[in-house]
């Protein structure tokens, strides 16, 4: 007899609901903290080339953007006796395991490759309808507290990653991590369907929300919200992000057409349009400095560990324990960070976090020191819970209510512009330097950039004020 936490009135978050939902997201999580990790080190063995090995990190993203929109249209339109998200995920899942368990055993690149290259389309399959479990069985108005539950869940897998697969990479062998990874998600996602039958599910929301007026919200799923949960997938791992381009909204299980796409185009340009010079200026600013920090921050979590074993000498599981502290103190301190840029200002939290990380980042180039590294990390991944956590709410802000989706778009436009981008970019640095402590040069000037563009920003923080001044949202109070 499957649990069946689902009493909880809809004004209250169903919070072992949202926990059973959250195991597939911990499934996922799980595997991108291992694969970001080691497939960078497994790659070395066959490509010296670290910009080829940064091309081939990259194509989570392009699948992402390419494939998880129309997986997630699709999901819409299906009708199964386990639901419209669940066939995805019992047949995804399951072959993701298998090729992630097999990436490290192949002593050939080319069969590497194809591994790779698999994997990353299957979770792109699997991976959206996944994600839109949560908004499909969530009232509208509990979904950023759902959101919270389901990033927590992440971060945990992430952490299970860091210290589990970092220990027995060293005492068994890094094919031993990736199995125990395959394993854990396999039983993840056995939790996920033995814990929640989604058609009776959607049943019972339908039944609520119509009887509070609402029906019609589930039957959308915002590709904003699927893209949120994306980014702090792979942002778990450690606050990875993994972070998706998608269109406005996927509205009532229709196949996107080139209308549809052409509307959404126009629409999205149309509520840019719509800003006051300040708004957009601020906007423009802020997005430039999302494109920055991103670029200094996909570089370091994709080559960190490549630095630790081969400047730092450390074995492959020891470099990916050092990331633990990274990822512990990201998911401890992402709540207070967004109470924190809520009572003092999401701006000058961003600030502070961003020049934290950089003098940090200064600090662990000159030293090698274990404490430090450890203690320096911790401290990272607090302050980088500071900007993430207080990036996208400072977007959304200058958005009316029904353009939240274009302005998360943006977003995720430019976060994810610099996960496909940077890690190539520094590849080539890399190569060209033939050392891997450069990555706290690159990583330093990006952040650089990034504050001189946020200095730049007016616009986005909380509204404190019960009135604005026409045509402003959420000015900043100086």
């Amino acid at each position: 007899m499957p649990f069946k936490p689902f009493s909880t009135p809809n004004n209250r978050l169903n919070i072992p609901r949202t926990v059973l939902i959250g195991f597939g997201f911990f499934a996922g999580a799980l595997l991108w903290a291992l694969y970001n990790s080691f497939v960078p080190l497994l790659l070395k063995k066959f490509i010296t080339s670290s910009a080829i090995v940064g091309a081939i990190m990259t194509i989570d993203n392009l699948f992402g953007v390419v494939f998880q929109p129309l997986f997630g249209a699709m999901s819409d339109r299906t009708k199964t006796r386990f639901g419209r998200r669940m066939p995805f995920i019992l047949i995804g899942a399951p072959i993701c395991g298998v090729l992630f368990a097999l990436i490290p055993f192949t002593q050939n690149i080319f069969l590497m490759m194809l591994f790779i290259i698999t994997f990353n389309f299957t979770m792109s399959a699997w991976r959206a309808p996944m994600i839109a479990l949560m908004p499909d069985l969530t009232p509208p108005h509990l979904r950023s507290r759902a959101n919270g539950v389901i990033n927590l869940m992440g971060g945990i897998a992430a952490i299970i990653a860091f210290l589990g697969g970092g220990r027995l990479a060293d005492v068994a062998g890094v094919e031993y991590a990736f199995l125990m990874g395959s394993v854990i998600m396999l039983i993840s996602v056995g939790i996920l369907f033995a814990g929640i039958k989604e058609n009776k599910l959607l049943r019972e929301m339908h039944f609520n929300v119509a009887s509070s007026d609402n029906a019609a919200s589930d039957n959308t799923t915002t590709s904003a919200t699927i893209t949120e949960h994306n980014l702090t997938e792979k942002s778990a791992a450690p606050a990875k992000a993994a972070i998706q381009v998608q269109t406005e909204t996927t509205r009532k299980s229709k196949l996107a057409t080139l209308n549809d796409v052409s509307n959404n185009l126009m629409s999205g340009l149309a509520a840019f349009h719509n800003l006051s010079g300040a708004q957009k200026t601020s906007l423009l600013f802020m997005l430039l400095a999302i494109f920055f920090w991103f670029c200094g921050y996909n570089a370091f979590e994709t080559f960190y560990t490549s630095f630790a074993v081969t400047e730092l000498n450390l074995s492959k599981g020891q470099a990916t324990l050092l990331l633990a502290y990274f990822s512990v103190s990201f998911v401890v301190f992402a709540v207070p960070a967004g109470y924190l840029g809520e009572k003092f200002g999401r701006r000058k939290l961003i600030l502070i976090g961003l020049i934290a990380v950089l003098l940090l980042f200064l600090g662990m180039a000159f030293s090698n020191f274990m404490l430090f590294l450890r203690i320096g990390l911790i401290f990272a991944g607090a302050f980088w819970a500071c900007v993430t956590i207080n990036s996208l709410p400072m977007v959304v802000e200058l958005a009316k209510e029904k353009e939240i989706g274009t302005f998360t778009g943006y977003y995720y436009f430019f976060s994810f512009g610099a996960s496909i981008i940077s890690p190539i970019l520094f590849g080539i640095i890399r190569d060209f330097t033939q050392t891997y402590q450069t990555i706290f040069v690159y990583a330093p000037v990006c952040m650089i950039l990034a504050i001189i563009c946020m200095l730049r920003v007016r616009h986005g923080d909380a509204q404190l004020q019960p009135v604005n001044k026409p045509g402003e949202a959420g000015n900043l109070s100086e």
